[in-house]
C-alpha cells in the first residue's frame, strides 16, 4: 500500500511537470505569434505542445485507474470487514443479551434508579459524561452527579472499576474455558 501510494505520488509530480510544460509552451507560442517567428519553428513547438499534452493525458489516465483501483479495493475490504462485524454479532448476540441481562440484575442488586442504570450501560459503552448528557437531554453535571451515585451504590471507585466489574467476570470465564 505505501508503494501505491507513492506510484500515485510520483504520477501527480509528472502531471504537475507536464502541465508545466503545456503552459510554458502555450506562451511561447503566443510570444512568438506576437513576434512574427518562422512557422517551422511553430510547428516544432506545437509538436512539443502535442507530445506534453498526450504525456499528461496517460498520467491522468494511469492516476484515475489506479485511485479506481484502490477505490475498489477498499470497498472489498470494507465489505469484508462489515461481513464480519455482522458475523460476530450474530454470533455473540445471545452472549450479549445475556451479559445485558446480568448487568441489568447486577445493577438491581446495587438499587440502582432507572437513570443511574442508563447512565451506568451508557458508561459501560464508552460514552463521555457530555455525550451521554446529550444522549438524555441533560446537563453534563446532572450526568457526573448520577454517576457518582452509581460508584458509591456498588461500591467502585470509578468508570474503570465499573468496567472492570464486569470485564472480571468475563475474563474468568476465558480461563475456565482454557483449563
Amino acid at each position: 500500500m505505501a508503494d501505491d501510494s507513492q506510484d500515485l505520488s510520483l504520477v501527480k509530480k509528472g502531471i504537475i511537470f507536464y502541465a508545466v510544460i503545456f503552459i510554458l509552451i502555450l506562451l511561447d507560442l503566443f510570444s512568438d505569434y506576437q513576434e512574427g517567428i518562422e512557422w517551422s519553428h511553430v510547428l516544432v513547438e506545437l509538436l512539443v505542445l502535442l507530445v506534453a499534452v498526450i504525456g499528461m493525458t496517460l498520467l491522468v489516465y494511469t492516476y484515475y485507474q489506479a485511485t479506481q483501483t484502490t477505490v475498489k479495493h477498499l470497498k472489498q475490504d470494507l465489505q469484508h470487514s462489515q461481513q464480519q462485524a455482522q458475523k460476530w454479532q450474530d454470533e455473540s448476540r445471545s452472549l450479549v443479551q445475556g451479559l445485558a441481562k446480568k448487568i441489568q440484575a447486577q445493577f438491581g442488586q446495587w438499587q440502582l434508579t432507572q437513570a443511574e442504570s442508563e447512565i451506568g450501560f451508557l458508561l459501560l459503552k464508552g460514552f463521555s459524561h457530555q455525550e451521554i448528557a446529550n444522549l438524555r437531554q441533560a446537563s453534563e453535571r446532572t450526568v457526573r452527579e448520577q454517576a457518582r451515585s452509581l460508584y458509591k451504590k456498588a461500591g467502585l471507585s470509578s468508570r474503570t472499576a465499573l468496567s472492570a466489574f464486569f470485564l472480571e467476570d468475563l475474563l474468568l470465564i476465558d480461563k475456565v474455558n482454557e483449563g
